[in-house]
C-alpha cells in the first residue's frame, strides 16, 4: 500500500480538489436504489459504494459483506477490489469488517480512483458513520486544476495524512502525472511547467523539508 500511495497517492488526492470546486458547500444526499448521489439542487451523478466506517466501532465494513441487501452493480468496483485482495493475499481487500483508522477511507477512496478511472471519491457522513463512495464526471474530470497552487496545497495534506516512506518518491510521481518536467540536483528537485517553477527540498532521508513555488 506504501507504494501504491507512493505512486499514486497525491494524484489522486488532487482530484478531489475538482470535486471541490464542483460541488461547493452543498449539502448531499443519495439514492442507493437508484446509485446516485445529490449535491444541492442541480448536481447528480453517479456512484460506486466501497464500504462504510462506524464512528463509534472504528470498523470498516465493505458493502459486500453488508447484510442490508444492496444491488451487486451498487459494489462493482468493491466486489473487484475483494478478488484482487483473494488473488494477491491482501487482508485489507478481502476481510469484510476490520479495525480502521479515519485515514483508511482516503486509502480506500484513492484506491477505487485509480484502479477504476473514478473522478474522485466521496466520504459521506452519515452522522453515526462515513459511507465512502466513488463518481465519475465529465464535469468534475474537466476542471481547471491551478497546477502550482494545487501543487503546493495538495503534497503536504497527502503527507500529513499518510505516513509516506519517501516524499521525494512520491512528489516526484505526482508531478510526473501532472506533466511537469523535473530537474535534480542533490537534495533539491526544481519541476516547470508553462513557464512556472516549483521548488522542493529534502533531507538525507528523502523527506519533505521545503515546497515553494
Amino acid at each position: 500500500m506504501n507504494d501504491f500511495l507512493e505512486k499514486f497517492g497525491a494524484y489522486t488526492l488532487d482530484k478531489q480538489h475538482n470535486l471541490y470546486n464542483v460541488i461547493g458547500e452543498n449539502s448531499w444526499n443519495v439514492d442507493l436504489n437508484k446509485q446516485e448521489i445529490y449535491f444541492g439542487d442541480t448536481l447528480t451523478f453517479p456512484i460506486q459504494v466501497l464500504g462504510s466506517f462506524s464512528h463509534s466501532s472504528e470498523t470498516w465494513l465493505w458493502i459486500w459483506e453488508n447484510k442490508s441487501g444492496y444491488s451487486e452493480s451498487l459494489m462493482e468496483q468493491a466486489l473487484a477490489l475483494k478478488k484482487y485482495g483473494e488473488e494477491n493475499n491482501i487482508d485489507l481487500l478481502k476481510t469484510g469488517q476490520f479495525d480502521a483508522y479515519q485515514s483508511d477511507l482516503h486509502l480506500f477512496g484513492m484506491l477505487a480512483s485509480e484502479v477504476f478511472n473514478s473522478s474522485a471519491y466521496y466520504l459521506a457522513n452519515y452522522g453515526q458513520g462515513t459511507m465512502v463512495l466513488t463518481i465519475k464526471s465529465d464535469l468534475i474530470d474537466n476542471q481547471e486544476s491551478y497546477d502550482n497552487i494545487r501543487v503546493s496545497t495538495v503534497f503536504p495534506e497527502f503527507i500529513s495524512l499518510f505516513e509516506i516512506n519517501n516524499h521525494k518518491n512520491a512528489l516526484v510521481n505526482y508531478l510526473l502525472l501532472k506533466g511537469y518536467k523535473l530537474f535534480e540536483n542533490k537534495n533539491e528537485l526544481i519541476a516547470e511547467k508553462n513557464e512556472k517553477k516549483i521548488t522542493a527540498t529534502f533531507n538525507e532521508n528523502n523527506l519533505l523539508t521545503g515546497l515553494k513555488g
